[in-house]
């Protein structure tokens, strides 16, 4: 009667662990989202250089070049998957939680250009870091679980610059809005990458076999 009762119980729970998994969103790419943590990176490290023009436009206009190589990345990638996934048989309906994001992203718009006409410029990295918090936590029933933690770091993230760090500036301190986005996008590229499985090595991640293992002989 016990080992009836574990068996009814291991097969109920593997029940409910295919349907999360058949429920789960992975049009999403780690590695595309990784990467686009590293060209924040890399763009905050330039716009930092002294040879870049010290203005709010020119940087306004490189945070946008990274808004967009991000949107491109992410939705290329999640693009390709919706058009050749045969699970998803391109149905627009398995697009809803990428859809979700829409109204996060349009009050950032909003709130931006509001900033912007005000010459509020100091504000943008915290407003921009915990709205990027939000977007973690939209349609977090189909992704990671994990990504709620990377919504928190940025929400954090934000509220120091905007309450305990007013200090920070727009202009002179591009690396803080660079190694925040690096380390948040990158954790969250593993979090997708590695959904529900066991990490066995960042060579995996980067593309790299994985180490074999060999076995002594005896």
């Amino acid at each position: 009667m016990k080992t009836s009762l574990h068996d009814a119980l291991r097969q109920v729970r593997e029940l409910q662990q295919a349907i999360i998994e058949k429920q789960r969103f992975k049009g999403y790419s780690g590695r595309a989202r990784a990467l686009a943590g590293g060209v924040a990176l890399l763009a905050g490290i330039m716009m930092g250089a002294p040879r870049f023009p010290a203005t709010p436009m020119a940087h306004l206009i490189g945070w946008g070049v990274v808004f967009v190589l991000a949107m491109a990345l992410n939705y290329g990638t999640l693009i390709y998957w919706f058009w050749h996934d045969p699970e998803v048989a391109r149905d627009v309906r398995r697009l809803r939680p990428a859809m979700e994001i829409a109204p996060v992203l349009a009050v950032g718009g909003v709130v931006t250009m509001a900033l912007v006409n005000h010459q509020e410029f100091n504000l943008l990295f915290g407003v921009w870091m915990v709205l990027c918090g939000l977007l973690n936590f939209t349609a977090r029933q189909v992704l990671p679980r994990g990504l709620s933690w990377v919504g928190l770091y940025y929400l954090l993230c934000g509220t120091a610059c905007l309450i305990f760090f007013p200090s920070v500036m727009f202009v002179r301190d591009s690396w803080v809005m660079g190694a925040v986005f690096f380390f948040g996008e990158f954790f969250g590229g593993l979090i997708l990458h590695y959904d529900e499985k066991p990490l066995p090595s960042l060579r995996t991640f980067f593309g790299f076999p994985a180490p074999v293992r060999t076995e002594d002989s005896e």
